[in-house]
């Protein structure tokens, strides 16, 4: 059974950073793909970055290039999302989720069958 536990959101002021880690286990991560989404109230979840495993490829949302980076740690199984430059509107629920195949890595939601349970992410002005 697929397992993902994200940990590291928190409160800081705009202009500030925060790193997300997503710890996965259950699964063939070595030809997989992870990626970070987020989900403010009353708003579509949007994808933020994914990262194949195998690869290390990365993609991210226009809205969050040149901010924000994920990573990997692949002997730890573990994803990160490192976001710097912070601002208000990054308030949300942050969770990362693994795909039903690495086809999907770069696409919506739908696509992805493994979901964390989510780490808030509050940035105040």
């Amino acid at each position: 059974q697929v397992q993902l536990v994200e940990s590291g959101g928190g409160s800081v002021q705009a202009g500030g950073s925060l790193r997300l880690s997503c710890e996965a286990s259950g699964y063939t991560y070595s030809n997989n793909c992870v990626a970070w989404f987020r989900q403010a109230p009353g708003k579509e979840r949007e994808r933020v970055a994914s990262i194949t495993s195998r690869s290390g490829s990365t993609n991210y949302a226009d809205s969050v290039k040149g901010r924000f980076t994920i990573s990997q740690a692949n002997a730890k199984r573990t994803v990160y999302l490192q976001m710097n430059a912070l601002q208000p509107e990054a308030s949300a629920m942050y969770y990362c989720a693994a795909p039903a195949s690495l086809d999907y890595c770069y696409t919506l939601w739908q696509h992805f069958n493994a979901w964390g349970q989510g780490t808030q992410v509050t940035v105040s002005s």
